[in-house]
């Protein structure tokens, strides 16, 4: 076969323009810190932690070496009816970081696929209990769940669902929390909203809680723009769902792993959830990798109802893959070891002061943080949502500075251990960047 040059055009790209990312690409080819480095060696400071997954930094050592003696030692093994000692190695340890009684973890290979495994298990939980008409999901507008049907099916942006047909049936959307008039420029939790968690209630009394499983909720929605959650807004889910006996799923694939400057956002905000989905930050994203971890009654209710000797009819190819788990255990011992949850809740409040220092950049609109995360919402141009967006996007990245855009919201997420200074060249650029774009 003849060699075809390296034209860029075999790659249909995910979430990107692709014809206009070809026509002005923007390459990286090597990592270190909170660095990327162009092919041409040019820094770019990376404001995202790649995509809200190297919580650690890039390039670690400790998690290359780890992967690459895995693979000397075993480079793959199924693990149906069959098994290896890291994938139980690393789920005991992450059972010892996980809040309350979550003690059974199911490994999958992303946060979508970790999605699709919590609703599966929901609906399961309730049929071996003999509840079998419980079956109908609740997510919530604006949420994103990864991009499998289930996961589009409870999620709630727009783009990501409307091309793609009828979607899973059964499914109800709680209202986004998302109040500009009353929280703008919140730091931290915003002070209005936790009300609306009482529409759970307005559902169940239309279904019947007989009917309905799980409501899945990201703690904080990331993808849409980085909104916290109101005060009491959880609390109130998890009541209504204790009430109602219904599950509460946590999606933590972005808050897991120290992003709100604890091990989770559930303990961050004090809130026991039945079943939490992982990835990103679980194996510093050196492997891809997902879990799904789930409280005691739930796992029990498999071992003592499951009506075949496989108690779920669930798993793919690459479950607990031991490159993955290799890197996952070398990651937490980082963690540990360097103390990075307790590092990000100790820089939080530099990172929420010098953040909101743009509340008179031009354009801005909202600004809102939590943990080492933030947002700041630019003004749509009339008629071109998203536009402006994208110009401060390609303006930072060719001024150096990395970030994430979603319509005209700059999303941030810098790794766990960013420091002061780089977080004012973050800030600095910013405001640079915004004074130079219509």
């Amino acid at each position: 076969m003849p060699t075809q040059a390296n034209n860029l055009d075999a790659y249909w790209m995910p979430f990107t323009p692709n014809r206009r990312f070809k026509a002005e690409p923007r390459l990286v080819s090597r990592a270190k810190g909170m660095l990327y480095y162009t092919p041409e060696g040019r820094e770019v400071l990376d404001a995202t932690a790649g995509l809200w997954c190297v919580n650690a930094g890039h390039g670690r050592a400790e998690i290359t070496r780890a992967i690459a003696a895995q693979t000397e030692e075993l480079d793959y093994a199924t693990n149906f009816n069959l098994g290896h000692p890291k994938a139980f190695e690393f789920a005991s340890r992450l059972v010892n970081i996980l809040p309350g009684d979550l003690n059974h973890v199911f490994f999958t290979n992303s946060g979508s696929e970790s999605v699709e495994t919590a609703l599966k298990i929901a609906l399961a939980y309730h049929r071996v209990r003999g509840k079998g008409t419980k079956t109908r999901l609740i997510g919530r507008e604006r949420g994103y769940h990864g991009v499998n049907f289930g996961g589009i099916s409870v999620g709630g942006i727009p783009k990501n669902r409307q091309y793609f047909g009828g979607l899973l049936t059964g499914v109800d959307h709680l209202p986004h929390t998302f109040d500009l008039a009353r929280n703008a420029f919140s730091r931290g939790q915003p002070a209005h909203g936790a009300e609306r968690a009482d529409e759970l209630e307005r559902i169940v009394a239309l279904h019947d809680a007989s009917n309905i499983a799980a409501a899945i909720v990201e703690p904080v929605a990331g993808s849409a723009g980085v909104l916290p959650p109101p005060v009491g807004y959880l609390q109130k889910l998890r009541a209504i769902c204790d009430r109602h006996d219904i599950l509460l799923i946590f999606d933590e694939v972005i808050t897991g792993f120290g992003r709100l400057g604890a091990p989770f956002a559930a303990d961050h905000f004090g809130v026991q959830p039945d079943i939490v989905t992982l990835a990103k930050g679980i194996t510093n994203a050196a492997v891809p990798m997902g879990a799904v971890a789930v409280r005691s009654h739930v796992h029990q209710a498999f071992m003592d109802g499951a009506d075949a000797a496989i108690e779920l009819f669930h798993g793919y190819t690459y479950s607990g893959h031991p490159l993955a788990c290799a890197a996952g255990l070398a990651t937490l011992d980082i963690y540990r070891d360097e103390k990075l949850f307790e590092r990000a809740a100790a820089i939080a409040p530099h990172w929420e002061q010098a953040l909101h220092t743009l509340r008179e950049a031009p354009h801005v609109v909202d600004i809102r943080n939590i943990g080492l995360m933030g947002a700041v919402e630019l003004a749509p141009i009339p008629g071109k949502p998203g536009e402006r967006g994208q110009a401060i996007f390609h303006r930072l990245f060719d001024d150096g500075l990395l970030v994430r855009v979603t319509g005209d919201i700059i999303a941030l997420s810098p790794s766990l251990i960013v420091a002061e200074g780089e977080i004012d060249r973050i800030v600095a650029a910013i405001r640079e960047g915004l004074s130079q774009i219509a």
